[in-house]
């Protein structure tokens, strides 16, 4: 399962389609990071130069010229080099960019300093992201002032530099039936994944043994890597919005919160599951959990096309504003209390962001000061919460100390919506029975 040649080459002729004519993109790959000394992190691909190629090796640079008679798709790469290739692993170099993904000239990586700036030369627009490496932001620069040095015989340089952020980030936020059936299988490996880790969760173990079996279960599926660091956090620790030390023995009465989520050839899944360390909810862990799971149910069939990006958030907000009233924690009337952003001290983040090849995916929550519209094919999370913290002394002591989280990936259907995520329970029933099931 993978996205094709034919739809990377139609993702390049439709941006090529928004290009103005005689103009020139140029989008470099991720670089290699280095983790220690002479050890480096996995390499993974910058999303943008995946979504157009999916070359998967660092040292490249993608080129795209509309028009262009001897080929609109140029790729520098690697050469192919058996004693690297030994030690690291193969190289497709420039014949294989051309046989097997789709490039209509590819040429050593050695060698662009050579063959862009000529390839630049005469374009009037130049399309780049400047501001992502400056490295490669100066070497952009010295290939045209190279250009520009040679203006008196004859040389033409660009006269202008657009920012191809935009129009490359409208186009990633819809995505393909071809991306969508990837985000199921990275969701269905996610689901997975929670469940495991709620069948195996009992006091004494420690947070990062529940990620271990998160991540086992990722790359059981397929999926290698999680899409993000995963959070594990457990008592205080729920109520820590960005909690990854994952390093505290859990301990009987508490809850748990899970925020994590696989990545499948390069696409990501983003999923939170809260549930009770002994596998019991509390009545006031049981209390809180309802409100929330009431407010992602309410933001949740919030979605659907021509609704506005806010209207889910919105929905949280009052549900978790008037539970929190009903509970005793906010006292007032709701829409003065929402008016006020009295449930901040218990809900401090949105609803839920974009989804994709980025975790938080690209593309533009308003278009001309309004809030996008939803249409179909957008992917977004729904992750309404209720933090309240362990010192919070203004709250009986029954509810301190309780985070609740739960997150979902949804995506935009022509006929409303669909939860991709559905495979891991969120009711507080199913999450009783599953963790009994695997406890017997």
């Amino acid at each position: 399962m993978k996205i094709s040649k034919p739809e990377f080459a139609r993702r390049r002729r439709r941006l090529m389609g928004l290009m103005e004519p005689n103009s020139i993109a140029i989008i470099p790959s991720a670089s290699e990071q280095l983790r220690s000394r002479d050890t480096s992190y996995p390499f993974r691909q910058d999303s943008d130069f995946h979504y157009l190629c999916g070359f998967p090796e660092p040292e490249a640079v993608l080129v795209l010229m509309p028009e262009r008679e001897h080929g609109e798709f140029v790729l520098f790469c690697r050469e192919r080099d058996m004693a690297m290739e030994l030690w690291h692993g193969y190289r497709a170099g420039p014949e294989g960019a051309c046989s097997g993904y789709g490039a209509d000239d590819a040429f050593p990586i050695s060698d662009i300093d050579d063959i862009l700036p000529g390839l630049i030369e005469g374009r009037e627009r130049v399309y780049y992201s400047m501001g992502r490496s400056a490295g490669f932001d100066h070497r952009i620069m010295a290939w045209v002032n190279q250009i520009r040095s040679k203006e008196a015989s004859g040389a033409v340089p660009p006269g202008e530099f657009t920012d191809l952020d935009h129009m490359l980030h409208d186009l990633r936020l819809k995505k393909s039936a071809a991306e969508l059936r990837l985000m199921q299988r990275a969701g269905d490996i996610t689901a997975a994944a929670h469940c495991r880790a709620m069948r195996n969760a009992r006091a004494g173990l420690y947070e990062y043994q529940l990620e271990a079996d998160m991540l086992h279960e990722f790359a059981r599926g397929g999926a290698r890597f999680p899409a993000y660091p995963s959070i594990v956090g457990s008592g205080p620790n729920s109520c820590i919005l960005h909690y990854t030390e994952n390093a505290r023995a859990m301990r009987s009465g508490e809850l748990v919160l899970i925020d994590a989520g696989c990545e499948y050839q390069c696409y990501a899944a983003d999923v939170t599951r809260t549930f009770p360390v002994s596998g019991r909810f509390s009545s006031p862990q049981r209390a809180i959990y309802m409100i929330v799971l009431e407010a992602q149910l309410a933001a949740i069939n919030a979605i659907y096309p021509g609704n506005h990006w806010n209207a889910p958030h919105q929905a949280t907000l009052e549900v978790i504003t008037r539970g929190l009233r009903d509970l005793g924690l906010l006292q007032g009337e709701v829409d003065e209390l929402i008016e006020q952003e009295a449930y901040r001290e218990f809900y401090m983040h949105r609803a839920g962001h974009w989804l994709g090849l980025d975790v938080h995916d690209v593309g533009d929550y308003q278009v001309a000061g309004e809030w996008r519209q939803l249409e179909a094919g957008m992917v977004l999370t729904v992750e309404p919460g209720i933090y309240i913290a362990p010192d919070n002394s203004r709250v009986a002591p029954r509810w301190r100390g309780i985070g609740v989280r739960i997150e979902d990936d949804v995506v935009v259907t022509a006929s409303g919506h669909h939860v991709l995520t559905d495979n891991a329970p969120r009711h507080p029933d199913q999450i009783e029975a599953l963790m009994a099931a695997g406890a017997s």
